[in-house]
């Protein structure tokens, strides 16, 4: 019984324990949905909708309740003798219900809808383009994190080599092959190796803690990062959220001018207004009594000194800014795009002479372990040899990295 608990208990927790896996882009979509900024797109959705309302609230009836108590020093009396008409009271009461219905505004409200809406799209946009430009730090930091796993790797193979030698040696000096104290070399060497190690996992642990924080998902250092194959096109067109961005902005000022051209249309009201107050609407009659009103209002701004030629001015200069703006960003892309592809075709060439230099050294190895096991070279020669093959071969993996981070960041600066 107690064997069975125990494997259901391993069972259990087996799945908590596997080890966790994550790609470049799992990482890009995960910062678009928990970077604390990604929330202000529903926020900015929101608030649109709750402004609509309150704009559309405009082509309802208007009702307001009025009601008013005075007492006043003199009143107006009738100087005819024996008119037998009494004068109005000095206090007098009201109370007034009043109902306007907004019937003809030249489309004014649903111009200023129609603005709402595009300022909530820059809005969104202006968000996507905040959460964009986090993609090449992402980059940054998921490539470092590679470089450190592979890195790792190379420490792990060159720690398994020198081991191997250092039992080589460890049985000559037994047998008196070789030289005592050559030992000594490769055991200081092994020591420089765990510091090594230290230190790349204490640096790989910042890059992973980083990374954690800007995409809201919890990871360690058991969290295994996928080598991205990264491609990219040279020569298409830019896809940046920017250039949207500016889109959206010309289309608010377009709303913005829609909404001027109405601001002098004229406004059609129709009211009524009912009462009950001392005196009512005949002044002769000093009494309560109830009253009402009704009828239809014109209004309309025949003249305005030219404010409303001169706002359209200024939205048309608002949107020559937004082309030079839009000029300016693809300009300052395209040379950020050339740039990053001369330093694509830089580390290319490094990592075709990596590899020449690389099999060169191995084959100095090579020799210098036979030479090693021969007594002709100490073991600080060896050693010597041995650091340069792996000091190459890590240039190799840097360089390699570079390459796909110079490719995802030229993806990044193109909106691919």
């Amino acid at each position: 019984m107690k064997r069975f608990i125990i494997i259901i208990t391993i069972l259990i927790t087996l799945p908590s324990v596997a080890q966790q896996s994550i790609t470049l882009d799992e990482c890009f979509n995960l910062v678009a949905q928990n970077y604390p900024l990604a929330k202000q797109a529903q926020l900015f959705e929101d608030q649109n909708q709750i402004d609509s309302e309150v704009i559309s609230n405009a082509k309802l009836p208007q009702i307001s309740l009025d009601a008013q108590a005075t007492y006043q020093s003199d009143v107006i009396e009738i100087p005819i003798p024996n008119a037998n008409i009494e004068s109005l009271n000095k206090d007098q009461y009201r109370a007034t219900l009043s109902v306007n219905q907004l019937i003809y505004n030249g489309g004014a409200t649903d111009a200023i809808l129609n603005v709402k809406s595009a300022q909530t799209k820059t809005k969104q946009k202006q968000v996507d383009v905040n959460l964009y430009q986090l993609k090449q730090q992402i980059n940054q930091l998921y490539f470092s994190i590679l470089l450190s796993q592979e890195t790792n790797l190379l420490l792990e193979a060159k720690q398994a080599q020198l081991q191997a030698k250092l039992k080589e040696v460890q049985s000559g000096i037994k047998y008196g092959v070789i030289l005592p104290s050559s030992d000594k070399v490769l055991e200081a060497e092994l020591l420089k190796l765990s510091q090594q190690f230290r230190e790349v996992e204490s640096n790989k642990t910042a890059l992973i803690e980083t990374l954690s924080s800007i995409i809201g998902q919890s990871l360690d250092n058991s969290t295994t990062f996928q080598n991205p194959l990264v491609n990219t096109a040279f020569g298409t067109e830019i896809n940046r959220p920017e250039l949207e961005l500016f889109q959206f902005k010309r289309e608010e000022i377009e709303s913005n001018e829609a909404l001027i051209a109405k601001q002098n249309s004229p406004k059609l009201l129709g009211f009524a207004t009912g009462g009950y107050g001392n005196p009512g609407l005949n002044m002769l009659d000093n009494s309560f009594q109830p009253f009402y009103t009704v009828g239809i209002k014109l209004n309309w701004n025949v003249f305005d000194w030219n404010s409303n030629k001169k706002q359209r001015q200024s939205l048309a200069i608002n949107k020559d800014i937004v082309d030079i703006e839009t000029e300016t960003f693809t300009l300052n892309t395209n040379i950020e795009l050339n740039q990053q592809q001369k330093e694509i075709n830089k580390i290319e060439g490094f990592i075709a002479s990596d590899l020449e230099i690389i099999n060169l050294r191995k084959d100095v190895l090579k020799s210098a372990d036979s030479q090693f096991k021969n007594g002709v070279i100490t073991s600080s020669a060896y050693i010597t040899e041995l650091t340069n093959l792996y000091e190459d071969e890590n240039t190799l993996v840097k360089h390699k990295i570079q390459l796909q981070l110079a490719k995802a960041n030229y993806n990044i600066i193109k909106g691919q």
